[in-house]
């Protein structure tokens, strides 16, 4: 990185430090190119030389805390993407501690961005919520399973929105319960104890496939 793009480098930063402190604070729609400027310390030509609007800084903010989470659960990733491809079915789900932990532990890390994709739900939540979950975990997954494609906006909707349920309440309560205890709560609600679930998976699936074909009653 030479000088020039270090400097942008870092005013953007500070661009990006300011504006998610001030989402602490008031809702997105609020806050003016005034105020992030006064709070990075930086003139407003300086703002307009690297965005057009806030919207814009809102999206890099937002792509580079994705970013820093990719690099933070990329030291699993070979090792959750073998697991995918090699349990067996009937053991294979959808939520699990594995991922469930980097992931709850980065949200707890980052809770102040979290709360205000909560907050802003149409300018940030639907790029921060779920991109790398879907990407790397539930794709796959529906995918060995043999779903097809075009029930997969629905498996996602229903997993990942009740999983974020789940957090925006602890994010309610500023995560002071641990991130091992919001993992086995998510767990148990999309997968409960008596261990069926991955069995009805391949009977739902098989039946899909074949509407003919028995389905079993356990």
């Amino acid at each position: 990185m030479n000088k020039s793009e270090s400097k942008y480098f870092n005013t953007a930063l500070c661009m990006n430090e300011a504006l998610i402190s001030l989402l602490k604070v008031k809702d997105l729609e609020y806050i003016t190119v005034k105020e992030i400027c006064e709070k990075a310390g930086v003139n407003r030509s300086t703002f307009y030389l690297h965005y057009e609007t806030v919207a814009d800084l809102v999206n890099e903010a937002i792509e580079t805390v994705n970013q820093r989470f990719l690099s933070y659960f990329s030291e699993d990733t070979k090792g959750i993407a073998d697991k995918i491809s090699h349990t067996d079915l009937p053991d294979l789900v959808l939520i699990t501690h594995d991922y469930l932990l980097p992931y709850l532990r980065f949200v707890s890390e980052n809770k102040d961005l979290y709360r205000a994709a909560f907050r802003n739900p149409n300018e940030m939540q639907a790029n921060i919520k779920y991109r790398y979950i879907k990407q790397y975990i539930v794709e796959p997954i529906l995918k060995r399973f043999g779903v097809p494609d075009a029930y997969w906006k629905y498996y996602i909707a229903y997993y990942i929105d009740g999983t974020m349920a789940i957090i925006k309440e602890w994010l309610k309560a500023d995560c002071r319960d641990s991130v091992e205890m919001i993992a086995a709560v998510i767990e148990e609600c999309v997968r409960p104890s008596n261990g069926t679930q991955g069995r009805r998976y391949s009977e739902i699936y098989t039946t899909l496939a074949d509407p003919a074909a028995p389905e079993k009653v356990e």
